[in-house]
């Protein structure tokens, strides 16, 4: 089995090295009691915010949202729009080192926040990778002689032009949005080049990437961190299922993956880590399909859904090695100790019938090795994430038993 943690460009910091540099070095460590500053209120801020607070440190959470996930639970919460000035130099005042807890924050706050003297992990270059598809695909095409993982076929539509010259091998495919597409949303099935000028035309003629339609077998992911002294860190490979585009349920490890497609995954994704000169936790999506053959989908640079599971099965949960990488402390164990599998919960389970209802979490709880999160939203919504549930157990089938327990508890079909 592979190491959980490999050194890469130079070795952690030893105590009597930390000592030496003194706390004003730009490589020394963040140590609790200071500030970190997270861009973003939602759940993942929420989470991450808890983990922080578990090691001793005070979050300054800025959100809009003046009744954000994180912002109630956070120390202190900036109420102002991501591209305030005075809201970022607030922050940087405040905060040693800053986050975010979602891909579609202006990349330039956070090139902001550097210059204001904040360590930022990941940085604004990192962030806007994720942010364009096009980005996206290109760089994961360029790291494929490294990784030996290729994307998927794909064709870039920016203009007419680009539609009528499109190569019949993209299609069919799938046509998404460049920009803001996330849970299924600003994508559109195509077979023909006329289904694709329909759906362009219905997406507003914004810039869109053509993705080939792959025979699938699996959708996996990797959560991958890297620190600043260049360590890096995966935890074992996770396998998703989807609905409606909104991630179901998450398995780990995946049961259905062989050792080698997932040791492959996971080496993949850290060399994508390391040629990006990532700071922080990162989520790799692949493709496993049927032939055996994996291709690197997508990615979000912070903590993600199918990386829930890490906060009750693993040593080290995506949040706490979250604050680890932008704090600069060395990286947690990733060690997996039970099995587990993540449910997803939506908006639709506190509704039935049409009429809203308070979910069975006692039914829930009292099922031996699950483990309810909710997230503090006071208005649910059909589609919107809610919580999760994770269920583990010393074995897949354990997990297993109580993830569909849970799911009937709480009326979700399987």
């Amino acid at each position: 089995m592979p190491t959980d943690i490999h050194p890469h460009l130079s070795e952690a910091h030893t105590p009597e090295s930390r000592a030496e540099f003194g706390v004003d070095r730009p490589d020394a460590p963040i140590l609790p009691g200071a500030w970190l500053g997270m861009l973003g209120g939602g759940q993942l801020g929420r989470m991450f915010t808890h983990a922080a607070q578990a090691m001793g440190y005070r979050v300054c959470v800025l959100d809009p949202d003046q009744d954000s996930p994180a912002g109630v639970v956070a120390d202190k919460h900036i109420c102002a729009q991501y591209t305030d000035e005075a809201a970022l130099a607030e922050m940087g005042k405040l905060c040693q080192a800053v986050s975010t807890e979602f891909e579609n924050v202006p990349s330039l706050s956070l090139d902001r926040l550097e210059q204001l003297g904040a360590f930022v992990a990941p940085r604004g270059y990192c962030v806007s990778i994720a942010q364009n598809r096009i980005g996206e695909k290109k760089f994961f095409a360029a790291c494929a002689e490294r990784t030996g993982v290729p994307t998927a076929p794909h064709w870039v539509i920016q203009h007419d032009a680009d539609v009528d010259q499109l190569p019949d091998h993209v299609l069919p495919g799938i046509l998404k949005t460049a920009r803001m597409g996330y849970d299924g949303k600003g994508q559109a099935r195509v077979k023909t080049r006329d289904d694709v000028r329909a759906a362009w035309k219905a997406m507003q003629h914004v810039p869109c990437v053509l993705e080939r339609m792959l025979p699938l077998a699996y959708e996996v992911s990797v959560l991958a961190a890297r620190g600043a002294d260049g360590a890096t860190a995966t935890w074992p490979l996770a396998e998703n299922v989807h609905r409606d585009g909104i991630l179901f349920s998450t398995q780990m490890p995946s049961t259905s993956v062989s050792p080698e497609i997932a040791e492959r995954a996971r080496a993949a994704a850290a060399a994508i880590a390391t040629e990006m000169g990532y700071v922080g936790v990162l989520c790799i999506e692949f493709f496993v399909l049927t032939d055996g053959s994996l291709v690197a989908n997508e990615m979000a640079p912070r903590p993600h859904n199918s990386g829930h599971i890490t906060m009750d099965a693993c040593e080290t949960s995506q949040f706490e090695q979250q604050v680890r990488a932008m704090a600069r402390l060395p990286l947690g164990s990733t060690r997996q100790h039970s099995a587990g599998k993540m449910l997803n919960l939506l908006g639709d389970v506190w509704f039935e019938f049409g009429l809203e209802r308070t979910p069975a979490w006692d039914e829930v709880v009292a099922q031996p090795g699950a483990k309810l999160h909710l997230y503090g939203k006071s208005d649910a919504r059909p589609s919107r994430k809610m919580g999760h549930v994770n269920c583990i157990g010393e074995h897949a089938e354990a997990a297993d038993a109580a993830f569909t327990a849970a799911a009937q508890a709480l009326h979700i079909p399987l």
